[in-house]
């Protein structure tokens, strides 16, 4: 149960800082006009490495769960599958988006 407990509060706070994360990001972005744009390469340099930084924590978080499956006798192993699951979309989400600002930087690295 304590650790059912302690994987259930990873997800939702992984899930609440990714959250937080983007919309701060993106709301940065709106409010501000950004007409410079090497302050644009470098916010979206930052957003790209702290996406990079959350991925690396999600895929921390994954192998935890993998390993405590592997030695666990907890009849509840369906749950932490499910979990599982759960931390995989957001690390594929966050893959996502983060290849989406590689582009997004690429482009403006080749713009004159």
């Amino acid at each position: 149960m304590k650790l059912k407990l302690t994987i259930v509060i990873l997800i939702i706070a992984i899930s609440i800082g990714s959250v937080i994360i983007v919309t701060g990001f993106i709301s940065n972005s709106k409010s501000e006009d950004i007409t410079n744009i090497s302050n644009q390469y470098e916010n979206l340099l930052k957003y790209k490495n702290e996406l990079e930084k959350i991925n690396q924590y999600n895929q921390e978080i994954l192998q935890d769960l993998e390993y405590q499956i592997k030695n666990s006798d907890d009849v509840n192993i369906s749950q932490i599958n499910e979990e599982i699951d759960v931390i995989n979309r957001v690390i594929n989400e966050n893959k996502s988006e983060l290849e989406q600002i590689i582009n997004k930087l690429s482009k403006i690295e080749s713009t004159p």
